[in-house]
C-alpha cells in the first residue's frame, strides 16, 4: 500500500515548544496593553483654571509619597438671598516647587491652573486634577 501526503500522522510538538509559545503571546499582549494603558493616563482630558482660597496642602502617603491639596471655592448666591454652600477642590501636585508656593499660599485667594488626567497612577496622586501653575490673587 502506498502512503499518500495526507495519510501521515500529525506532528507532535513537544510541551516546551507550546508552552514558550503561550509566553512570548502573553507577555506581547501584556505589553502592548500597558503601553496603551500608560499612553491613555498620561494623556489631559481638559485645562482651566480654578480660583479661591485655598485651604489645605500636605504631602501624603506610606510608601509613596504624593502632594495634594484643597481649595475653598466658596458658596454662590442663588439670588433670593440664599447661599449654597461651599464647594472643595481636590487637587494633586506633581512639582516640588508649585507644592512650596502653594505651601506660602495658604488662607490666601489664588487661581489654580490645573490640567485633568483621564485617570492618575497611584504614585502621581489621589485625584485627577494636577496643578502646573499657581497666580497669586491680591
Amino acid at each position: 500500500m502506498i502512503d499518500s501526503p495526507d495519510n501521515k500522522p500529525p506532528v507532535q510538538r513537544p510541551f516546551k515548544y507550546k508552552l514558550r509559545k503561550f509566553f512570548v503571546i502573553f507577555l506581547s499582549v501584556l505589553i502592548v496593553s500597558l503601553s496603551i494603558y500608560y499612553f491613555i493616563c498620561g494623556m489631559t482630558y481638559s485645562e482651566g483654571t480654578r480660583s479661591g482660597i485655598l485651604t489645605k496642602v500636605s504631602k501624603k502617603g506610606y510608601v509613596f509619597k504624593t502632594y495634594e491639596g484643597e481649595l475653598n471655592v466658596g458658596g454662590f448666591s442663588q439670588g433670593d438671598g440664599t447661599i449654597m454652600p461651599a464647594s472643595i477642590f481636590k487637587f494633586s501636585i506633581e512639582q516640588d516647587s508649585i507644592y512650596k508656593s502653594l505651601e506660602m499660599a495658604q488662607g490666601k485667594k489664588v487661581i489654580l491652573h490645573y490640567k485633568e488626567r483621564i485617570h492618575a497612577f497611584f504614585w502621581q496622586g489621589d485625584t485627577n486634577y494636577f496643578i502646573h501653575n499657581i497666580t497669586w490673587v491680591n
